[in-house]
């Protein structure tokens, strides 16, 4: 374990947590908005958004899945050090972070049962940039429509018909977080 590990965690744990909280809570109840969320510094592989995303929600009782794009000595180290997050299978996984291709198929996480719809995994697409808006966004807080970069329509639109099952979605790049809840209806713009 290298140096890197002890550092890049909050600063003010209690008061750093509680507002990346804030915002994470913010994004999933305005599916498309696009925010800052900042706090956590992780090693490379992982953007500043995924990084304090995870120390916001993870716990040793919390499995991360990390696709093979992130999954790292540095970060597994990182994570340890700072959640003591145990790391898991995809179909184990609660969160599972990484680039969209390397997160595929879709198939292999948790979706919840009927009876337990909540345990279902959420997806964290990390991205280098924000791609052009190609999808319209409908559903519980959006104000009539929203408009949102999505890299398989297809597939969000299959994740809703789940619904109250399926899967949630966190995109990050940089410090930049948005969110898709599975109660989101998506069709293609234009």
């Amino acid at each position: 374990m290298g140096a890197h590990v002890f550092s890049g965690g909050f600063a003010d744990p209690a008061v750093d947590a509680a507002r990346a909280f804030r915002t994470v809570m913010s994004v999933l109840a305005r599916p498309g908005e696009v925010q800052n969320l900042a706090g956590g510094e992780p090693p490379q592989g992982l953007s500043c958004a995924a990084g304090t995303l995870l120390l916001t929600l993870c716990d040793p009782e919390t499995g991360i899945f990390l696709a093979p794009d992130v999954d790292r000595a540095e970060v597994r180290d990182w994570l340890t050090f700072h959640t003591n997050a145990p790391f898991v299978s995809a179909e184990e996984a609660d969160f599972a972070v990484g680039g969209w291709y390397e997160l595929m198929p879709l198939t292999q996480y948790r979706t919840g049962t009927a009876e337990y719809p909540d345990q279902s995994a959420t997806l964290i697409v990390e991205s280098s940039v924000q791609g052009a808006k190609n999808a319209i966004l409908q559903g519980p807080g959006i104000n009539e429509r929203a408009e949102m970069a999505l890299p398989d329509i297809a597939r969000f639109q299959h994740n809703a018909t789940l619904y109250p099952q399926g899967l949630d979605f966190f995109f990050t790049y940089g410090s930049q977080i948005y969110a898709l809840p599975r109660s989101t209806h998506v069709t293609p713009k234009g």
